[in-house]
């Protein structure tokens, strides 16, 4: 049976799932008083996760705090973003503990984000497992690829759209690979970072869907209105500067056993673990009865 291997990025599903339940002050203490409502919601999105791509084995994947590579590059990356509510900040830790339980690794590196890891591994297990990414970052399509699926949570649980390598196009009106080069031109404004200015996503679609990349549209830059040479010769620099802080590095040094990762599980033995952190027991039987 080929394996396949379920990369869950843990801060999205933990932040999803918080925000998913504050709104309502439903925040849930354990016995330590820390509030366990994002960690409660993470672990319904984890199952369903689970329930639905049928994984052989998991790893959950973490950032590791806000400084990271990426800021030594470009010190506003990701400055927009407010602090944590105070209420989840506890919950970092315990989200981890409970992870734990499930037998499976957590994995984070400091210096780099959840994303460089989940890279990482699909690439380097790719071939021998069909891998799976349960995300809601966008940024994770560049990795879509033969037997590399991601699969975006949308609203409610259990509601994904997944990419790869046969529907990408059509979905998207360009290539996985093209995604860095589209971002280099656009920009991100949820990641802080610039792009040429006054290039949209319009734009840079339409210049990647004819001229297939960067190199190519500076080499018929003539080709172009006045307006968007102007635009590509005077911001070249921040389009540099935004490719390399889009694109997700895949070369990481990560020595795991991918036996550590097989998913296997009591659901009694599960519950009890989860209870001592504080986390009310869960019907597990939809995932026995699979």
């Amino acid at each position: 049976m080929k394996k396949r291997i379920l990369l869950v990025d843990g801060m999205a599903l933990l932040f999803r799932g918080y925000f998913a339940t504050a709104f309502r002050q439903q925040f849930m203490f354990n016995e330590q008083g820390i509030p366990t409502n994002g960690v409660y919601q993470f672990i319904r999105y984890f199952l369903d996760g689970i329930h639905t791509f049928e994984p052989t084995h998991v790893i959950a994947c973490w950032d590791m705090g806000s400084k990271t590579f990426r800021t030594e590059i470009y010190d506003n990356y990701k400055a927009n973003r407010d602090a944590p509510p105070e209420e989840l900040i506890p919950q970092f830790d315990l989200v981890k503990e409970a992870v734990s339980s499930f037998n499976i690794p957590n994995l984070g590196i400091q210096n780099y984000e959840a994303d460089d890891i989940i890279g990482t591994l699909a690439k380097k297990y790719n071939g021998e497992a069909e891998i799976i990414i349960q995300t809601g970052d966008l940024d994770m399509l560049q990795l879509v690829d033969h037997q590399i699926d991601v699969a975006i949570m949308r609203k409610g649980l259990g509601n994904y759209e997944v990419f790869n390598q046969l529907n990408f196009l059509e979905k998207k009106g360009i290539l996985p690979h093209q995604i860095v080069e589209f971002k280099g031109l656009t920009g991100d404004s949820a990641d802080n970072y610039p792009g040429i200015k006054g290039i949209g996503e319009k734009t840079a679609l339409k210049l990647l869907k004819e001229y297939e990349s960067m190199d190519n549209i500076l080499l018929n830059i003539e080709a172009h209105t006045k307006g968007i040479q102007t635009k590509l010769t005077d911001d070249i620099s921040n389009y540099k500067l935004s490719k390399q802080l889009a694109e997700i590095k895949c070369d990481l040094d990560i020595n795991l056993d991918i036996n550590s990762a097989a998913w296997e599980f009591d659901s009694n033995d599960l519950n009890d673990n989860l209870s001592s952190l504080g986390i009310r027991p869960m019907n597990l039987n939809f995932l026995e009865n699979k």
